[in-house]
């Protein structure tokens, strides 16, 4: 069953979805629908490319696509100004060719100012190999299918071939702007072969098929003054080299009339794109299994774009569902974006945006991969945070992450002028490493926060108005390791309903960046040596490590010859540092001043 453009797999998640919405609820009531989000959500957050691939429309591909025998392809010679072709399949006027029959065809040749048109009645598939074109027209499209079953480009081995199109385009039928595209269908289209492809689009866009569009390999560069490649039932990308610099969007599928259409799939090959707009945006969903992905939009993360504009890098307004890949991607908006739901199963990223760096409105599950978001204004934001796995490092403006439901300040309608309001949010932290470095809330949920396994390491802000962790309801730990530091106004400690202990140290004064916080045990065995980037005067420490009943000592400042990830010390050996207090775990949260 299909469920905002997800699969889910477990009835119980069709069942219960009316209490995940982000909308208030009464207290008793979140908390009776408490576990019963955590693990519909659960379910929702790991997603696999396969069942969200399953949730949509088969793509056109077949075997026999790429089947012909090579005694019976007809050719057809561009003379520069005219054609030649000994065919019943073609008819030619002056230096434009009509294709009106399936079969196999081979183009060579070019033409200074023509027109390739495949307008083909009949059931079969008309396969096109270009082996060698280069073709311009003054008026409109150089190549335009206006009818067919389906058509297949071959890119001949080892050649080049290019399609130029007008700034200005004159129709043949003044009611009807179409084509629209250099390359333009109203049929299926593919894409293949060896050889390369070089799209000018003068007038609109580069690539366009109204119906579904796959590129199953070859060598494809577009230049477009709109949208780069666009297939509007989905668009679909096995492998190949693809680069696109477009004003509009670079890769779109925007079928909004059937909830299993547009969308993007992308397999493997490699995706270069520079747009004015986003890079890959899809009406429905964008699943990617691998590839590598070099995404600049909007003019990058430095530009300044109007609150009308949408410049993220990978935009899917149902869902974006990642298993692997590898993604460098410089935004002007989300690097990572969803109307609904975003999921990363795997794949490395290195994401620089102008707002958040992975966005969805209500659900981002993360459960593999390395995510390195080096500037953001807000890191991972959603109604609802599942964490399982990966690597994740966030550097943020404002909130490394972000559990809330309002839109944030670097977009029209947010805070300031209200802040978002304590309702149905959570973070569900099972696995993983995270380390935040944010400016304002380290970790901000307007909700509840579970963490029962993973590291947490927050280098957060030194402002008394914002907390390296904000919650408006609880936080609950039952397992693995928490270092949050940074300011004392606001400061925040794991609720007392946690099962595993935790320590809050507020300082009388802010400590230095840079200055080493360690505890020992009585019996001076090393506990922690952690090294906060930015000052900090309260420190908050959850770990197994903590026991009830024990007796530690906390010391600051100092040095160790251990290794540093992150500012979190292993092995090696502390010294040199000042005794700031003795205390001893009497339950499961203890508080003191340094």
């Amino acid at each position: 069953m299909r469920g905002n453009g997800i699969v889910l797999p477990m009835l119980c998640a069709v069942l219960t979805w009316t209490v995940l919405s982000c909308s208030n609820s009464t207290d008793s009531a979140e908390d009776a629908a408490a576990e019963g989000q955590v693990t519909v959500d659960m379910v929702k957050a790991t997603t696999s490319v396969r069942s969200a691939l399953a949730a949509n429309s088969a793509d056109h591909e077949l075997p026999a696509d790429y089947v012909w025998d090579a005694a019976h392809v007809i050719p057809i010679v561009l003379n520069g100004t005219s054609v030649t072709e000994s065919t019943d399949s073609a008819t030619t006027d002056g230096s434009t060719v009509t294709i009106t029959s399936g079969g196999t065809y081979i183009l060579s040749g070019s033409l200074n100012d023509g027109q390739v048109l495949v307008n083909a009645p009949d059931d079969g598939t008309v396969r096109v190999i270009l082996h060698g074109i280069d073709i311009r027209n003054s008026t409109t499209s150089p190549f335009a299918v206006t009818k067919a079953e389906k058509v297949v480009l071959i890119l001949a081995d080892n050649t080049v071939n290019v399609l130029t199109d007008a700034s200005s385009y004159v129709f043949p039928d003044p009611d009807e702007d179409e084509p629209n595209a250099a390359l333009f269908s109203k049929a299926d289209l593919t894409i293949c072969g060896n050889g390369s492809l070089t799209v000018k689009g003068n007038y609109n866009d580069g690539i366009a098929s109204k119906d579904g569009l796959i590129i199953k390999s070859g060598t494809i560069t577009v230049n477009a003054v709109d949208d780069g490649i666009r297939g509007k039932d989905y668009l679909i990308i096995k492998d190949g080299t693809v680069t696109v610099t477009s004003m509009g969007d670079a890769l779109k599928s925007d079928n909004d009339e059937n909830a299993t259409r547009g969308y993007i799939s992308v397999e493997s090959g490699s995706i270069t794109a520079t747009a004015g707009m986003d890079g890959l945006t899809a009406e429905t969903d964008v699943i990617i299994a691998g590839g590598i992905f070099n995404l600049t939009t909007g003019g990058g993360n430095n530009a300044s774009i109007g609150s009308s504009v949408s410049a993220k890098g990978i935009k899917g307004l149902v869902s974006v569902v990642i298993g692997d890949g590898t993604f460098a991607v410089n935004s002007a908006d989300d690097a990572v974006h969803s109307n609904s739901t975003v999921v990363i199963n795997g794949g490395s990223f290195a994401l620089a945006s102008g707002d958040d760096g992975v966005h969805a409105d209500s659900l981002l599950g993360v459960n593999g991969g390395d995510i390195a978001i080096s500037k953001c204004f807000e890191g991972l934001e959603s109604c609802m945070l599942v964490i399982n796995d990966g690597t994740i490092h966030i550097i943020a403006n404002d909130d490394g992450i972000n559990g809330a439901g309002g839109r944030d300040a670097s977009g029209a309608g947010g805070w300031p002028g209200g802040m978002p309001s304590a309702g149905n949010y959570y973070l569900y932290i099972a696995g993983g490493y995270i380390a935040v470095t944010a400016a304002g809330d380290g970790i901000d949920v307007n909700g509840k926060i579970v963490m029962k396994d993973g590291t947490v390491l927050v280098h957060g802000p030194t402002s008394n108005g914002n907390g390296a962790l904000d919650y408006d309801a609880s936080f609950q730990m039952t397992g693995g390791v928490l270092l949050a530091a940074g300011s004392s106004g606001m400061a925040q400690a794991p609720s007392a309903s946690s099962t595993q202990c935790a320590l809050m140290v507020n300082f009388g004064s802010a400590r230095p960046a840079g200055t080493l916080f360690h505890i020992q045990a009585a019996d001076g065995s090393d506990i922690l040596t952690f090294k906060p980037s930015k000052s900090y005067q309260s420190m908050v420490f959850g770990s197994p490590k903590l026991s009830k009943s024990a007796t530690y000592d906390v010391y600051i400042g100092g040095n160790s010859t251990g290794t540093s990830t992150d500012g979190l010390y292993e092995g090696g050996t502390y010294s040199g540092g000042t005794k700031s207090t003795r205390f001893t775990v009497a339950g499961i949260m203890t508080r003191i001043n340094g």
